[in-house]
């Protein structure tokens, strides 16, 4: 990619890569919108889902190729994320579940991102089968994801 990504797109990937939710929440314009399929989750939910991810996959990781500037001007980033669930994996409203121990892999796909002048205001991951977040979950055993 030729042009220089915006900053809070950067600095997001950075803090994904860091799990540090402090940061990617800084990256997030308060409006932002996080949709997938079956929910859209608003900036609290999503940082909340991080944390919440984090606890119960200490080990998680990212890695992606280099983001793509789509002609609707949106930008495309296909990652490839995973790691082991060792801690307990609870979010509000929805039974928590215990370690497991499982090993997660996600296979990679794209995530659509859409930046304003206050940061990040969507992001929706391509709804592929396996596919995060909803994947994260039916490879622990989660019958019933909560997104």
């Amino acid at each position: 990619m030729n042009d220089p990504l915006p900053p809070a797109l950067v600095t997001y990937i950075a803090g994904l890569k860091a799990r540090d939710v402090g940061m990617i929440g800084a990256t997030l314009a308060n409006e932002v919108q996080f949709i997938t399929p079956v929910k859209t989750m608003d900036k609290p939910a999503i940082l909340e889902f991080l944390a919440a991810l984090y606890r119960g996959f200490p080990d998680w990781n990212y890695d992606h190729d280099e983001p793509e500037l789509l002609e609707d001007g949106s930008f495309a980033v296909l990652w490839r994320q995973g790691g082991t669930h060792t801690g307990t994996l609870s979010f509000p409203d929805f039974d928590a579940v215990a370690a497991t121990g499982k090993s997660v892999s996600i296979p990679p796909h794209h995530f659509f991102y859409r930046v304003g002048e206050a940061g990040l205001t969507e992001i929706r991951p391509d709804p592929i089968p396996g596919g995060a977040p909803r994947g994260i979950f039916e490879q622990i055993g989660v019958e019933l994801p909560p997104v």
